[in-house]
């Protein structure tokens, strides 16, 4: 029952922030700030690099806040812009070659295994780390990452599933 107030109170924010309330942007960003840095972070596996992405992830999402026309498509919206602006980063420290994806910085409470997913994740390409992160640590549904990602839903599950037998693979290779 929480969960659907929760949703309820981040539709009516984004409405409010629609209409130019900005007490209710500053309540929506305070309130997504820290998953979609979480997000950000497990797709570039920089946490310092997160903040940059979140901070320009969010400076679209409030530029084009007016354009979304359902405020429930909020969370899938906010995924996207900030998955879009990762992959951009990513590309950028590729051709730059500053530094590899295996510098992975992770704040849990049991740090050698998650170390130990988010090692295997840094694995995957981009498009299977995004799937397996929006589904796993974020929690969409199927639904949501297929609008999220503009991909149909029985390409969501096919990807989703092969993504899930590559990280498998990579999981009983580093754990025999």
């Amino acid at each position: 029952m929480r969960g659907e107030h929760s949703h309820l109170e981040d539709q009516l924010l984004v409405m409010d922030a629609q209409d130019g309330s900005r007490e209710a942007m500053d309540k929506l960003v305070t309130r997504w700030q820290k998953r979609l840095w979480g997000h950000a972070c497990r797709l570039t596996g920089d946490s310092q690099a997160a903040w940059d992405v979140t901070q320009t992830a969010w400076c679209d999402i409030i530029r084009g806040l007016r354009k979304l026309h359902d405020p429930a498509g909020f969370p899938a919206w906010a995924y996207k812009i900030t998955t879009r602006k990762s992959i951009d980063w990513i590309k950028r420290k590729r051709r730059t070659k500053t530094a590899s994806l295996e510098n992975i910085e992770v704040a849990a409470v049991d740090k050698k295994s998650s170390l130990e997913i988010e090692d295997l994740l840094s694995q995957l390409d981009i498009d299977k780390r995004t799937l397996l992160s929006l589904y796993y640590f974020e929690e969409l549904s199927i639904s949501d990452i297929a609008s999220a990602l503009k991909i149909p839903v029985g390409t969501v599950k096919s990807r989703l599933y092969a993504a899930r037998n590559e990280l498998k693979k990579y999981w009983l290779h580093s754990n025999p």
